[in-house]
């Protein structure tokens, strides 16, 4: 279990509101980078939380209705491929950070401005208060509740861009480089949402 020791901390330094931020999809060769911004309540603790790629698929659906039902607020970031290719992929990932603490919101829909910024192995482009943490999914339970948030949403659009763009089983690969996705990239070309950039080496 990750504990929220790194949250208190931040806690007794009179922040009342810390965003967690973790971004998915950051090495794949096709689709968005993903990030996601959420704010849970102080203390709460769900039970079987960490990093979601330690999770089986039903087990990060399970977690992620229980963060879902618990967070004060939750916020989603995208870039698309043709803009990683434009910025590159470290810009990407910081772009969709900022836009996923920017779209932070309640069950309300009402928009949630954080005082502070935990955030996984990167800086966010913003004028808040923040610290980054190195694996920062396995040492905060909010920086982990964030990254099975991310992975779940992504996983989803990858179902979509595998439906619309059959033949390379991004439903299976998630979009990463594994043999049968870069030999169905050989064998088809690339669609829509390759990132052409990370392509160089296979084309």
């Amino acid at each position: 279990m990750i504990l929220i020791e790194i949250e208190n901390r931040i806690y007794e330094k009179g922040h009342e509101l810390i965003a967690c931020i973790d971004e998915v999809g950051r090495g794949c060769l096709a689709g968005d980078v993903l990030a996601c911004a959420l704010i849970m309540p102080r203390g709460i603790i769900i039970d079987g939380i960490t990093d979601s790629k330690k999770l089986t698929a039903r087990r990060r659906e399970e977690l992620h209705r229980k963060i879902m039902k618990r967070a004060i607020a939750i916020g989603i970031g995208r870039v698309d491929p043709e803009t990683i290719d434009r910025i590159n992929i470290k810009e990407s990932t910081r772009l969709a950070m900022r836009q996923a603490v920017l779209n932070l919101a309640d069950r309300a829909g009402n928009l949630v401005i954080p005082d502070y910024l935990l955030v996984d192995a990167e800086n966010v482009p913003m004028d808040i208060p923040q610290m980054n943490i190195i694996k920062g999914d396995t040492k905060s339970h909010g920086i982990a509740c964030a990254s099975i948030v991310a992975k779940v949403f992504r996983d989803e659009l990858c179902k979509e861009w595998a439906s619309k763009y059959p033949g390379y089983k991004i439903e299976k690969n998630k979009g990463y480089g594994t043999r049968e996705h870069r030999e169905a990239i050989r064998r088809i070309g690339p669609s829509p949402v390759h990132r052409m950039s990370f392509l160089k080496n296979i084309l």
